[in-house]
């Protein structure tokens, strides 16, 4: 069976939508990562047109602007100053028939040929759909179109029936079911109130049929507007078959013309979204404290945690676990990762890796296979190699980690001068104390290491160990000295009689036990110091280490 193709699809987007009451038109707002006209155009893609066309007039600028970031081939349609859907769509149909006569002119087909005639246009079946209506989904316009193409309808329009049908238009039918009228609620008469079935304003129209009624249509009604509803009647009128597709799924006509209205659209495409999932393989432990949006990408056996946020373009690859409380934004996630509490965009997490709880992963963060970003870190531009840990307390900004190394606790990779962002590197098999400050641009060596404590300015080279801090100096007595009387001297002059106590008595002891020791040796033990028991020990400098690596 051949899949039917439209000539075009005429999307309606020149609506103020006042009650949003925002400075974003109405067609701009968004749900499910996509704003309502993105849903809008992604549906009429999907029935493989020749041309789409796009009516534009309140904020013709930005939201012109929008439609061709989505699909820089689609014709902008200024709507003039002539109210009504009516209207849009015969702008639109202008549009499309120039496009014709241009296209036919590259082509040097001459007028008249093939059966058009001097004046004529576009041929063929002419889909019209809402920019606000985003639940309306390709599958859905698909069974319109070939309805109507299989029929030879003159005009074919999608209904569905409301317990509460106030405010839309109303299907009048023929005895034998055709559809006679749609008479705007406005216009409707007491009789006609009382039916259920309303119009969409989804239609497919032959494109000669709607070219000819648009010349008759006029503004005689309550609105004063140029109704498209009336080319129904006008081609029914000539004769021509007018009929209806109803479907039972109110929703997926269903639009918003406030906020509140939007809150309930985006709950109902959201829950629709996360049972997709549910029934593709997706574990999501609570529905309706997950939001994904249509764009996201989720393999089988794939766990989703409560109150979590996928966003955008993120993918997410078999068995790993996100959440609970994490939102990912444009975030591609591998194999068997681990994302706790986690706030992400634009980065990657590689197979078997482990992220948070409470990470914030920025722009350009790659964290390797089995590597782990943990507690309270922050990285940004940051590329981590396979097996390396960035644990706890960091921030970790423009800078590259080399593999199965490890950044110890509370180090900053100071990047920013104020004016620009300089870069960092740690080699692989890499150990830095905790406490680091990585003074950019600098590199720390394959193998090396850096002691507790350290500002590292300058390059430490392979194997080394990096130390920037001197000997620790101790200045005794200076609470007693400069902060008298306070609780803090009184703990010191107490602490200071109990280690007298104490020195006195093990200073006996170990008198003691040096005079029981072997008479036959005449030496003193080395570096033990003799004489009163106040005297201390103190152990030679050595080469100091880089404890204070947190793992």
């Amino acid at each position: 069976m051949t899949t039917a193709q439209p000539a075009a699809v005429i999307v309606l987007a020149a609506g103020e939508g006042t009650r949003m009451k925002s400075a974003t038109p109405k067609v701009l707002h968004t749900l499910a990562g996509r704003s309502m006209l993105g849903h809008a155009l992604a549906a009429a893609a999907g029935l493989n047109p020749q041309r789409i066309a796009v009516v534009v007039r309140h904020e013709r600028d930005k939201v012109a602007a929008h439609v061709l970031d989505l699909n820089p081939e689609a014709l902008i349609v200024d709507q003039d100053d002539i109210p009504g859907t009516g209207r849009a769509v015969q702008c639109g149909l202008g549009v499309l028939d120039s496009a014709w006569h241009a296209a036919q002119a590259i082509e040097g087909i001459p007028e008249g040929a093939e059966g058009q005639g001097v004046g004529e246009g576009v041929s063929g079946s002419i889909v019209v759909i809402a920019g606000d209506v985003p639940m309306l989904d390709a599958e859905t316009l698909t069974e319109l179109l070939t309805a109507h193409e299989a029929n030879g309808n003159a005009v074919t329009v999608l209904t569905t029936e409301l317990d509460d049908a106030s405010g839309y238009g109303r299907i009048v039918r023929d005895v034998d079911g055709s559809v006679t009228s749609i008479v705007e609620h406005k216009d409707a008469s007491a009789e006609q109130l009382e039916i259920k079935e309303i119009n969409s304003s989804i239609y497919v129209f032959d494109a000669g049929v709607l070219r000819r009624a648009l010349g008759s249509v006029d503004r005689n009604n309550a609105q004063g507007e140029v109704y498209l509803t009336d080319v129904l009647a006008l081609a029914h009128q000539e004769g021509g078959a007018v009929r209806a597709v109803r479907t039972d799924d109110p929703w997926l006509v269903e639009g918003a013309n406030d906020r509140a209205q939007m809150s309930v659209l985006r709950a109902e495409f959201n829950r629709r979204v996360v049972e997709d999932w549910m029934r593709a393989g997706v574990t999501v432990i609570d529905p309706a404290s997950t939001w994904i949006d249509v764009q996201v990408e989720l393999d089988q056996d794939v766990t989703i945690m409560p109150g979590t946020q996928l966003y955008g373009e993120t993918t997410v690859a078999t068995g790993s676990v996100i959440g609970p409380e994490t939102t990912l934004t444009n975030v591609k996630v591998g194999q068997d990762v681990t994302i706790i509490r986690t706030h992400g965009s634009d980065s990657i997490i590689r197979t078997g890796a482990t992220v948070g709880p409470f990470a914030y992963l920025r722009p350009g963060t790659d964290l390797g296979e089995k590597g782990k970003i943990g507690t309270f870190v922050e990285t940004k531009n940051a590329k981590i190699g396979n097996g390396s840990k960035v644990p706890h307390l960091t921030y970790a900004g423009d800078v590259t980690v080399g593999e199965q190394s490890n950044i110890g606790a509370g180090s900053i990779f100071v990047n920013y001068d104020g004016v620009n962002k300089y870069p960092s590197t740690v080699g692989a098999h890499a150990r830095t104390g905790a406490n680091n400050l990585f003074v950019a641009p600098v590199n720390v060596g394959d193998g090396a290491y850096t002691a507790a404590g350290t500002v590292v300015r300058q390059d430490v080279p392979a194997g080394s160990l990096g130390v920037s801090a001197g000997a620790q100096r101790n200045i005794e007595g200076w609470v007693a000295r400069r902060r008298p009387g306070t609780d803090a001297a009184k703990a010191a002059a107490q602490a200071g009689q109990t280690q007298d106590e104490s020195t006195n008595v093990l200073g006996a002891q170990a008198r003691a036990e040096l005079a029981n020791a072997d008479a036959s040796s005449q030496s003193p033990l080395p570096n033990v110091p003799t004489g009163t028991a106040s005297d201390t020990y103190t152990v030679p400098d050595s080469t100091p280490t880089a404890k204070g690596t947190m793992d």
